[in-house]
């Protein structure tokens, strides 16, 4: 019965794992299109806002979800757990009538804040989703509680699908009807809400008819504020971050002299690193929790050592991967810039801000590690450590430094977090990482890649002069190089024994490429 149970928990976190993957995907896809209808100034209108309904989509899509469903799973019985729900839903429905009628009345509060008063009708926009989030995430903490994933993954991608359609036609029906950018972002923004309804409509109802039980969780409302909140914050460390922005960077650039228009502008070009860092989070840490299930399981079953092992492994997957990535994205910006966004405008701060892939790779590696253990203390103080460096000294970098100081500045951020977590977690989650072999031989891979990458770009700018200022010759140019980087890091990394066997075989897929490299090793050594 117990290995059913735990055979059970690992099939439904791997459905969960790959809805999430596919839900973070399509929000960060849809972005480059969605951008390319509106421009910079349009695009500035939609991220402005969109980090209130990002914190909103954490509470409905994994934050809150998470925390009811251990609420769930600890209840004895069906009437229990019923019972459990309803007592939940209360308590969120408090939380997000406070919230919708806070946005709602505070909204033209909220846009002088960020430096534009015709954000206000976004923001109430915004607002409407908030009172869709109880059912959402009760439901989904319900199933997911008792052990039913599919309901919450088929939701989890029917709302990501339903908000990138409604997005996408908004952006297309304002562009062909030259309508103001800002009925634009309203439009786009009732994605949200239009998505939320969607999601409920395929996820099945959980109340029954009320049957007596005395079970009621002690403490629920510290209990949700504290753990539930908890994992919300964690959810949405990059919304948070793209929040403080929201309230600086604007105003700090026109505070510096720079033209309200010409500020907006500029705000929507700093806003394209977004679905860029996505994808590289996406990418990174899908590889390294593919390893969460049998962290748990070692966890649950008391093997000190196996635990250790995986934690390792992951640690240095993501490590690896992010690094890669990011080196890939810095080395090619200005092409991937061009291709993506049709020019090449603010690639340096762009190249910046990727350094934060690896960053924030490595936070929420470690803090899937803590949570497998139900510690949750060190990554609240690490998170808040980083937002009130970010708060505090993000207006000042972009007076002097421009929106490129705001890069610098999420950065500088997330690497406080990641310190902070460092230096308070214990010394075998990181001894296994952080050996000088380790990171040597990375750091070696990198550099050789970045160069070998810079290599061919230069001789292809050389040959072909177009690729200097065309589209689509920037997208032939990274059809060339971005395979020449892979080979090369890759090959690198194999024959310097970056990884062990044991930690390659982990990665989803990778013996293929370990049978590849054996052949040809076999084929050289001839």
């Amino acid at each position: 019965m117990g290995n059913r149970n735990v055979n059970t928990t690992l099939q439904g976190a791997l459905i969960l794992s790959i809805a999430a993957f596919i839900a973070k995907l399509l929000s960060a896809v849809y972005r480059v299109p969605f951008q390319n209808m509106v421009g910079n100034t349009g695009f500035y209108v939609y991220q402005q806002v969109y980090p209130l309904y990002g914190i909103g989509m954490t509470f409905a899509l994994s934050g809150l979800p998470v925390f009811i469903s251990k609420l769930i799973a600890e209840a004895p019985d069906l009437p229990s757990q019923q019972a459990v729900a309803r007592q939940v839903s209360r308590w969120v429905w408090g939380l997000a009538g406070v919230i919708f009628g806070g946005l709602m009345l505070g909204a033209p509060a909220i846009a002088r804040g960020m430096g534009d008063s015709q954000l206000a009708p976004l923001i109430q926009m915004v607002a409407w989703m908030f009172l869709l989030m109880p059912a959402l995430s009760v439901g989904r903490g319900y199933h997911q509680g008792r052990f039913h994933m599919l309901p919450t993954a088929r939701s989890q991608v029917v709302e990501q699908l339903v908000r990138v359609v409604v997005i996408l036609v908004a952006a297309g029906w304002a562009t062909s009807h030259d309508l103001s950018v800002y009925r634009m972002g309203t439009w786009a923004l009732s994605g949200g809400t239009i998505a939320a309804v969607a999601a409920l409509m395929v996820l099945p109802r959980w109340r029954q008819p009320q049957q007596p039980t005395g079970w009621r969780v002690p403490h629920l409302g510290r209990r949700l504020l504290v753990e539930g909140g908890t994992l919300c914050l964690l959810t949405a460390m990059m919304v948070l971050l793209q929040l403080v922005d929201s309230f600086t960077v604007k105003n700090g650039l026109v505070a510096g002299g720079m033209s309200d228009l010409a500020a907006k502008s500029l705000k929507g070009v700093y806003d394209r690193a977004q679905p860029l860092v996505q994808l590289g989070l996406v990418v990174a840490v899908a590889f390294a929790t593919s390893l969460l299930p049998a962290l748990s399981e070692a966890q649950h079953q008391d093997r000190p050592q196996a635990f250790k092992r995986l934690t390792t492994t992951m640690m240095r997957i993501a490590l690896v991967i992010a690094s890669a990535a990011t080196a890939g994205l810095i080395s090619l910006m200005p092409w991937i810039n061009r291709l993506l966004f049709g020019d090449t405008q603010g690639s340096g701060m762009l190249a910046v801000y990727m350094l934060g892939i690896i960053l924030a790779t490595l936070i929420q590696t470690y803090n899937s590690v803590l949570q497998s253990q139900d510690s949750y203390r060190l990554t609240v103080v690490a998170l808040v450590t980083g937002l009130v460096v970010k708060c505090v000294a993000n207006r000042w970098a972009v007076l002097h430094f421009g929106a490129g100081g705001a890069s610098w500045l999420t950065v500088l951020s997330l690497a406080v977090m990641f310190l902070v977590i460092w230096y308070g977690s214990a010394q075998e989650l990181r001894a296994g990482v952080w050996s000088q072999a380790f990171i040597r031989t990375l750091l070696g891979c990198t550099i050789l890649m970045v160069a070998g990458v810079r290599l061919v770009v230069m001789l292809l700018e050389a040959w072909w002069p177009v690729l200097a200022t065309g589209r689509l010759a920037a997208g032939v140019g990274l059809l060339i190089t971005i395979p020449v980087g892979v080979v090369i890091f890759f090959s690198l990394a194999l024959s310097w024994r970056l990884l062990t066997v044991r930690e390659w075989l982990a990665i989803p897929h990778a013996e293929i490429v370990l049978r590849l490299w054996q052949k040809l090793s076999q084929h050289g050594g001839k």
